[in-house]
């Protein structure tokens, strides 16, 4: 009798044990589901000949604010070493929470109107973006961006 009773709570004791280990698990599954949500924007501005300097000039003095302040992590921007892009590509990558997210945030920065006062003064000696390219991209498991 003893050593029934013992061994029923050896029983619930591992059943218990079990649970745990398979409930921390579902959550590590559920954290890292949520942090792979995360997705990464590279977004490639191919300038108008000679409006490079503006579209730098923009981002620097007010673009990136915008976009924290809707929601869109500047993760940072670059410009290629090498002719002919070295005049007129500028590239940069932004972080967002999901891909519905980021439909979202775009839609709350182009509505901003801090944003359009930006974008008429960076545009008074005309038009900067001749073409915009975007890539939305999941990370890798060995990316430190994760």
């Amino acid at each position: 009798m003893i050593i029934n009773h013992l061994r029923f709570c050896a029983l619930l004791v591992g059943a218990f044990v079990a649970g745990s280990v398979l409930t921390a698990r579902f959550m590590n599954i559920q954290q890292a589901k949520a942090a792979n949500d995360r997705v990464y924007e590279l977004r490639l501005y191919h300038t108008l000949p000679n409006r490079l300097t503006a579209l730098e000039t923009r981002f620097r003095n007010g673009e990136v604010k915008v976009f924290e302040k809707n929601h869109m992590n500047f993760i940072g921007g670059w410009v290629p070493q090498d002719a002919p892009n070295h005049e007129n590509l500028f590239v940069y990558l932004l972080a967002h929470e999901s891909r519905d997210a980021a439909k979202k945030n775009w839609a709350d920065f182009v509505a901003d109107p801090e944003w359009k006062v930006i974008q008429k003064a960076s545009e008074a000696d005309g038009k900067i973006i001749e073409k915009i390219e975007s890539t939305f991209m999941d990370p890798m498991d060995f990316s430190p961006l994760r």
